[in-house]
């Protein structure tokens, strides 16, 4: 008669314990993955505001510190300043997302994140909107 081996296999309680345990890892893993998602969308439309800002920047200090008159970002990008609509391309934001409104004096530059519709704005003079809806950039 055949001989029959005993605690060759796991019990239900060793199986149940390693399902618990997956279940807890992921648990914690998954909203950490959420928010370095969030996070890593707002920082890629706060960099792309930044420079758009940049060069808004340049153009007035070439030009007796006068803004360009614009009245938004299309898919060819900024026209006159020398950003394509191609530089604002990114993982989450095309271009279609910023909006830059300027004239001679001031200017205000938008970015909405076309999936939550959260919104970073900042000015001529680093006035960052901050309020419900909008992102925290951290200044």
């Amino acid at each position: 008669m055949p001989r029959v081996l005993r605690g060759a296999a796991f019990t239900l309680v060793e199986l149940m314990i390693v399902v618990v345990i997956v279940a807890i890892l992921a648990m914690t893993a998954i909203p950490l993955y959420r928010s370095s998602i969030a996070h890593a969308r707002e920082i890629e439309g706060i960099g792309a505001v930044g420079s758009i800002r940049t060069v808004l920047r340049v153009y007035a200090a070439a030009h007796d510190r006068s803004y360009p008159t614009l009245a938004g970002v299309d898919g060819n990008g900024l026209g006159g300043v020398g950003i394509m609509g191609s530089d604002l391309d990114g993982k989450y934001f095309s271009a279609g997302d910023y909006t830059v409104v300027s004239d001679a004096a001031s200017y205000t530059i938008t970015a909405t994140d076309p999936d939550t519709g959260l919104i970073y704005e900042i000015d001529e003079n680093g006035t960052e909107t901050a309020g419900v809806g909008y992102y925290n950039s951290g200044h």
